[in-house]
């Protein structure tokens, strides 16, 4: 076999525009990394407003426009060579680095892999200075009329490389990345206006808001702000401060889509953080639920490293374990503070509740501090999500009986200083001994129920066996080809950001033939029109947002029984006993009675076992023939 020499003369240097196009393809890898590499350069600028607009997903063309300080024309030149920066000088200078851009990579990584045409103007100067390159290519240099400030178009992404182009996505998601990173800027910047464009079409605008939750509101929709309450906890000592909004306990979402973090202004993911504010929500909200939040860490420049991952989404700190502990510490205070207020203004006593031997000395008339029409002393009890789910629970909007589905368990809420409403178990009085043969003997730790059987004995996990007959009950009406629904009194508005407004899209067909009505209502709003008789209309929200984080993880459903399964058992989940709910006897009986008709009685929707037998002959093994 004849041996190949090496070849020492093959290694050589590349050129600066093939250099350049394989740092892009780090640095730029799809439109979304034009978008947010050019926004940072904008807010770095000290622009005040910033107008994106893009066509086919920013493939074809992006353009973005601010008022910031502009450059000369000799910068402009100059900021299109490689590692050309302003912020930095020497390496120590990463230790201090508190703009968003200082590689100097992004301009001329973007202009060599694109049709990249650059105008801007400084204030100094009577007139700008446009620069036009295409694949990496100087093309034209001359002098342009324009405002102070700088305008960036980038048409034709990756021409110049094929292979990177053909692993881009449909424009659809292309589109709801950008507009989401737009999103986060906006949110991370309030004093910024912002404008973004899609095919001519505004997809949102947001002029420069006083403070966060009015551009929270404004982009992510009221109904969100209404949902946070505020932070803002420091630590003197290492000079930590935590700022934003989190969500109010009991508030939740199926994914972390909503739980954006900051680090100095720096949109970034931490998994840090992240477990952070989780651990701290923890009791708080349903487990499988993530808070929203939008919090903003501000630390030294120092204390954090953001030069460990090419597009900078990724930061390490310094010290990982105090910046978890004041995170959840701060979290944890707040939320404290906010359930205490509530219980506060909760149990005050209005004036018009005190009664009239309470005071000594007839006192002028006075205005009563709250209002009479909802006085804090007559506290509301809210139906428990097990009531929630049944027709006889919800007065308000009253459901349709099914007729062939087994009823749930009726639960009861725990006694308290305020009696709680009996909900009466089924309409038809279940009688003592079931046609099942099982005999009730007691209950134990409001866990488990103890029954005589013919066999022998069964211990009836109740929360497992409730979570077998709700899912059972809901799943055969979900498989209905024509079940039957309840219009809403007052539509429900739904408003989704574009990645899950897309995947809800998808899905309308589907979903509306379920007994559901749900109808677009603009942009990235929805509107529920009605509901599946099984669905309480409280929880249809929730159901729906559920289904559409289930798309989205796994990128569609062909078979209907596939798409709602797992939303069904989490339906079924939230609304089974718990332990802080009270049986009767009469209803314990009645669940085993329905367990014992479900199809798969044996485990929950989980594959949890519902019950355990020991039949007699295996207590005789156990203790031995007399």
């Amino acid at each position: 076999m004849q041996a190949f020499p090496r070849n020492m003369s093959s290694i050589r240097i590349l050129s600066d525009r093939v250099a350049n196009q394989i740092a892009a393809g780090e640095v730029i890898e799809r439109p979304v990394a034009v978008v947010k590499e050019l926004v940072e350069n904008c807010i770095d600028a000290g622009a005040t407003r910033i107008e994106v607009e893009f066509r086919n997903g920013g493939k074809s063309y992006i353009r973005i426009e601010d008022n910031g300080k502009g450059m000369s024309p000799d910068e402009a030149l100059l900021c299109l060579e490689r590692h050309a920066t302003s912020k930095i000088r020497e390496a120590a200078d990463l230790n201090e680095v508190c703009s968003f851009g200082f590689r100097g990579e992004a301009l001329p990584s973007i202009a060599s892999v694109s049709k990249f045409t650059l105008r801007t103007r400084a204030k100094e100067w009577d007139h700008g200075t446009e620069i036009l390159i295409n694949g990496g290519k100087m093309i034209d240099k001359k002098d342009c009329g324009m405002p102070v400030g700088t305008v960036i178009e980038v048409a034709h992404l990756f021409n110049s490389v094929p292979a990177r182009r053909k692993f881009l996505k449909t424009d659809p998601t292309e589109t709801a990345h950008i507009t989401y990173n737009c999103r986060l800027f906006a949110v991370a910047h309030p004093n910024v206006a912002f404008r973004v464009l899609e095919n001519g079409r505004t997809v949102f605008q947001s002029p420069a808001c006083e403070n966060l939750r009015d551009r929270i509101a404004e982009i992510w929709g009221r109904s969100l702000a209404d949902d946070l309450i505020p932070v803002d906890v420091s630590d003197p000592k290492t000079g930590f401060r935590l700022t934003g909004l989190t969500a109010k306990p009991g508030v939740g979402r199926s994914t972390r889509r909503e739980l954006v973090t900051l680090v100095n202004r720096r949109p970034v993911d931490s998994r840090t953080l992240s477990l952070a504010v989780l651990d701290a929500y923890h009791g708080r909200i349903q487990k499988g639920r993530f808070p929203p939040a939008f919090l903003f860490l501000e630390i030294k420049p120092q204390e954090v490293d953001v030069n460990v991952h090419p597009a900078k989404r990724e930061v390490r700190f310094r010290d990982d374990g105090a910046i978890r502990r004041f995170v959840l510490n701060a979290v944890t205070e707040t939320l404290a503070a906010s359930r205490a207020d509530d219980i506060a203004q909760t149990i005050a006593p209005s004036p018009a509740t005190i009664p009239e031997e309470s005071t000594s000395k007839p006192e002028p008339k006075a205005k009563p501090s709250l209002p009479k029409t909802t006085p804090a002393v007559k506290v509301a009890v809210l139906p428990t999500p097990s009531q929630a789910i049944r027709p006889a629970a919800t007065p308000a909007a009253p459901k349709v009986a099914l007729r062939t589905a087994p009823q749930p368990v009726a639960c009861t809420p725990e006694p308290s200083a305020t009696p709680a409403p009996v909900v009466t178990p089924a309409p038809t009085p279940a009688p003592k001994k079931t046609t099942s043969g099982w005999r009730l003997i007691t209950l134990l730790k409001k866990r488990y129920a103890l029954f005589d059987t013919t066999r022998g004995l069964v211990m009836l996990h109740l929360r497992h066996a409730d979570q077998r007959v709700r899912f059972e009950r809901i799943s055969k009406e979900f498989k209905d080809e024509t079940p039957p629904s309840q219009r809403l009194l007052i539509p429900h508005p739904l408003e989704f950001e574009p990645l899950a407004s897309e995947a809800l899209k998808s899905q309308l067909k589907q979903l509306n033939a379920q007994g559901f009505q749900v109808e677009e209502f603009g942009r990235n709003f929805y509107r529920i029109e009605a509901v599946p008789t099984w669905l309480s209309p409280e929880q249809a929200e929730s159901f729906i947002r559920d289904l559409v984080d289930l798309v989205r993880q796994r990128g569609g459903m062909r078979k209907q029984t596939a798409l709602g399964w797992e939303a069904v058992a989490r339906l079924a989940v939230e609304g089974s006993y718990r332990r802080s709910d009270s049986l009767t006897e009469q209803a314990v009986e009645q669940l085993a009675k329905d367990l014992l008709a479900c199809e798969t009685p044996h485990t929950s929707p989980f594959g949890k076992p519902t019950f355990s037998e020991v039949s007699w002959g295996e207590w005789e093994r156990r203790f031995g023939s007399d």
